[in-house]
């Protein structure tokens, strides 16, 4: 039987499986649709529960030193006064070390400066793949075939791979689309993360290193809306225009060629992940909303997970059973506190919106931990 293990998807879920499975001497192929794989996206928030995993298999400082620590996160009216404030420190001492902020380019050439390149082949975009009892036939778009022992899809939310296991899973529409943009911090010296929330919809301020700045504006929108699709600065200036003035210097620094608008889905959540020889992960088995800034963090715990159950003794389909039966129910929680986050902090009723506020500034650090605990506690 072949013992291989393919990986279908070089991106973070892919990418970070492939590390980690090194790190207990299983050498993978990592197949990529992409015809090249460029530094591309925005920026990522990464907290305490992600960078454990990198420390579980020993690849903490490469990453963090592509990165920034930050000391708060703010959630803010559109007065910018504060809503909510998050000691980033204080929750680093309890949980191990949060709110850590890099370029999305910047993780993914770090990961893969840790992977021999001869690993990843690219333009290689699975079309199906036949199980049998010697292994997975895999059939690419190119014509082409290969043979692995089992196959870790790592495709993302759209994964062709889930669809042909699974043919009616859903991809939700969330109800609002977001720009996301990456900026020169150019004197604004903004140190602090923050979520401004008001009627005309949320916009994020990240700090990131080298300077920049990378933000998003999320507003409530029909889907694939004609309208906000051809929306430039200038127009999501005046949409922000009643909102503090870090928000508009943000606007004023960005270019239209960095402007990236994608409507915000997840995917309804699945009841199993694994499937004999071919195992889900990542976006592939339980994309979220990015509302708690989880959906990276779980791919990385996913691939941490993965590794400790192919550790052990026995099958490799009794361990993706056993990854399985680890990362549903917790997976499950965070896609749906996402889903209700998001429906919340997206409100533009007026009234909601103030007795929403209000509730979240009388709300006991204590409670707001007990929150995070949730979260942030992994089962590695």
């Amino acid at each position: 039987m072949n013992s291989e293990i393919s990986i279908s998807g070089a991106g973070i879920a892919g990418l970070v499986t492939a590390i980690a499975l090194r790190k207990i001497g299983i050498n993978c192929i990592v197949y990529e649709a992409a015809p090249e794989i460029k530094p591309l996206g925005a920026g990522l928030v990464l907290a305490a529960n992600a960078i454990k995993a990198f420390e579980k298999i020993g690849i903490d400082k490469e990453i963090i030193s592509k990165g920034r620590l930050l000391a708060s996160f703010a959630i803010l009216d559109k007065n910018g006064k504060t809503i909510s404030r998050t000691d980033s420190e204080a929750i680093g001492k309890k949980f191990g070390t949060d709110n850590f902020t890099i370029h999305r380019a910047r993780l993914h050439e770090a990961l893969l400066s840790l992977i021999d390149s001869s690993r990843i082949k690219t333009g290689k975009k699975i079309i199906s793949a036949d199980q049998s009892d010697s292994g997975v036939t895999l059939h690419f778009a190119d014509g082409t075939t290969a043979q692995t022992g089992y196959l870790v899809a790592a495709d993302g939310i759209h994964s062709h791979i889930r669809k042909l296991l699974i043919p009616n899973t859903k991809e939700r529409y969330a109800g609002y689309t977001c720009w996301r943009g990456i900026v020169e911090d150019a004197g604004l010296n903004i140190t602090e993360s923050t979520e401004t929330w008001g009627p005309a919809g949320r916009f994020g301020i990240v700090p990131l290193a080298e300077g920049k700045i990378y933000w998003f504006a999320s507003v409530n929108a029909k889907q694939n809306d004609p309208v906000l699709k051809n929306f430039e600065v200038n127009d999501l200036l005046k949409h922000f225009a009643e909102y503090h003035s870090s928000v508009k210097a943000v606007l004023q620094n960005t270019s239209e060629s960095v402007l990236l608008l994608n409507d915000i889905i997840d995917l309804e959540p699945v009841k199993n992940y694994a499937f004999g020889k071919i195992v889900l992960i990542g976006d592939a088995a339980h994309a979220t909303t990015p509302n708690m800034g989880q959906g990276a963090c779980q791919a990385i715990e996913d691939a941490v997970i993965l590794t400790d159950e192919l550790s052990k003794t026995g099958s490799v389909e009794n361990a993706f059973e056993r990854f399985g039966v680890r990362r549903i129910k917790r997976t499950h929680f965070i896609v749906n506190n996402s889903w209700k986050l998001g429906k919340m902090a997206q409100s533009s009723n007026l009234v909601f919106s103030a007795l929403r506020n209000c509730t979240l500034r009388l709300i006991p650090a204590k409670i707001k931990e007990s929150q995070l605990k949730k979260i942030y506690d992994v089962d590695f």
